[in-house]
């Protein structure tokens, strides 16, 4: 399966994609549950019922999950680095 760049990341917010036809789960709310903590598929598993019932769509939710964990890391770095500065201009 072909990873996401980041504009087709953005693009599935604004036209949300269902990942999980058993359960309709969407792109929107695996991205939703790792903004609220989700780190794992067995989280996304507990938390949404996300590949519990056929399993195809498993490779798919991983893939967004690693996605969304990467975009908040890459959100954290950046807003460290504009934090840093500011604090620096307070002291």
């Amino acid at each position: 399966m072909a990873t996401m760049n980041a504009s087709a990341l953005t693009e599935l917010q604004v036209h949300p994609m269902i990942v999980c036809v058993c359960n309709n789960i969407s792109d929107r709310e695996i991205a939703q549950a790792v903004e609220l903590g989700a780190t794992s598929m067995d989280a996304l598993r507990a938390d949404l019922g996300v590949a519990t019932c056929c399993g195809n769509c498993a490779d798919c939710a991983h893939e967004l999950l690693q996605e969304c964990l990467a975009e908040g890391k890459a959100e954290s770095v950046t807003m460290r680095r504009l934090i840093q500065p500011l604090a620096g201009a307070v002291a």
